[in-house]
C-alpha cells in the first residue's frame, strides 16, 4: 500500500496547479499526463469558443489502457434533457486558452451521433467502435 504522503507525491496535478502565474493560461511543458478525474467535468467546446457540453467521463481498454472513447453530455438545461454521446478521444483536442475540449462538429453532426440510451453503456465490440469512428471520419 503507498503511503499518504507517497500518494499525494504521484498524483497528476491539477489545472489549477498549471496555470502560469503571470498569463492565467495552463503551462506545464514537463506534464502531459492527468488524472482522470482531472479530466471529468472539463467542458467542450466548438472551435469558435461556444460551449456544448462536458466530458462525463471516458472509457478504455482495460488491458492495452488506450482510451478508446469519451462520453460527453450535451444539450438540456439544468440537467434535464441532456443527451451522452460517446466520442473517439482523438476528435476532442484540448485547448489550452478555453482549459477544455474542442470538437470540430456542427450541430447535426453532433444531434445526428450515436447516442446513450439512459445510463446503459453501449456495448463495445469491433462492430461498434468501427461504427462510431467511421461517424466521426476517424480510423479505428
Amino acid at each position: 500500500m503507498v503511503s499518504a504522503q507517497r500518494k499525494q507525491d504521484i498524483v497528476s496535478p491539477s489545472v489549477r496547479d498549471l496555470r502560469d502565474q503571470s498569463t492565467g493560461h495552463l503551462s506545464d511543458p514537463a506534464h502531459h499526463l492527468i488524472a482522470s478525474d482531472r479530466v471529468e467535468g472539463t467542458k467542450v467546446f466548438r472551435p469558435n469558443g461556444d460551449r456544448i457540453g462536458k466530458i462525463e467521463h471516458f472509457m478504455f481498454d482495460k488491458r492495452s489502457g488506450q482510451v478508446e472513447y469519451a462520453v460527453m453530455s450535451f444539450g438540456g438545461f439544468l440537467g434535464l434533457g441532456e443527451e451522452f454521446r460517446p466520442l473517439p478521444w482523438g476528435a476532442l483536442e484540448y485547448d489550452d486558452k478555453l482549459e477544455g475540449y474542442v470538437v470540430a462538429a456542427e450541430d447535426d453532426t453532433l444531434r445526428n451521433s450515436p447516442f446513450i440510451e439512459g445510463t446503459t453503456a453501449p456495448e463495445w465490440d469491433s462492430a461498434y467502435a468501427k461504427m462510431l469512428y467511421r461517424y466521426w471520419g476517424m480510423p479505428y
